[in-house]
């Protein structure tokens, strides 16, 4: 019984052993990945993006236009007035045709991207402005709060005329006291209700 169950022990370590050698390694997860071949060209698109604005600048622009005029005019007299061989694009000019319309092919996606490019710089400076604007109303509402109760706390405070009323007041009646008569009515003015609700006298 020893001997087969040392065999069927072996069997089983030798199946594992093999069993672990054909598995896949362990990718690690404490190291990068390494890049993948792609088969498109790789480039970047801020960078590409800046070099369509340049272009469609120059696109909109009269020097642009001067020069691709001066270039068809000297495009066309040579293949007029040159001699035979050293024409390379005779009437009706079709080299010429196809140049432009290469030319037109490739401006009008450079221009549909800078404009896209310029929506989205448009769209950011939208939304700051109104977050800015958010801003200065809430400040604005909090300065007329802030106003509206120091009006408020100022309808409370004592004058100056009514503070020099009272003072007068109080002289007039230590005066009387001092001299020993009361004053016509019988009433000090200390003993009359007092109040910035009282008319003055």
């Amino acid at each position: 019984m020893a001997p087969e169950r040392e065999s069927t022990q072996g069997r089983e370590r030798a199946s594992a052993g093999s069993s672990a050698a054909s598995r896949p390694p362990r990718t690690r997860l404490d190291q990068p990945r390494p890049p993948r071949r792609r088969i498109l060209p790789e480039w970047d698109p801020e960078a590409f993006g800046r070099l369509s604005e340049r272009i469609a600048r120059f696109l909109g622009t009269g020097r642009f236009i001067v020069w691709m005029t001066v270039v068809i005019i000297l495009w066309v007299v040579w293949n007029i007035a040159a001699p035979g061989g050293m024409r390379f694009d005779t009437y009706p000019f079709i080299f010429l045709t196809l140049m432009l319309s290469l030319q037109a092919s490739y401006a009008a996606p450079l221009i549909l991207l800078a404009q896209n490019r310029q929506d989205d710089r448009d769209r950011v400076n939208l939304e700051q402005d109104r977050k800015q604007n958010e801003r200065s109303i809430a400040d604005t509402e909090y300065l007329t709060r802030e106003i509206a109760s120091l009006r408020i706390g100022l309808g409370e405070v004592a004058t100056r005329d009514w503070i020099r009323s009272e003072l007068q007041d109080m002289l007039k009646e230590l005066e009387e006291r001092r001299d020993g008569h009361r004053p016509e009515g019988g009433v000090f003015p200390a003993d009359r209700p007092a109040g910035r609700d009282v008319p003055d006298r």
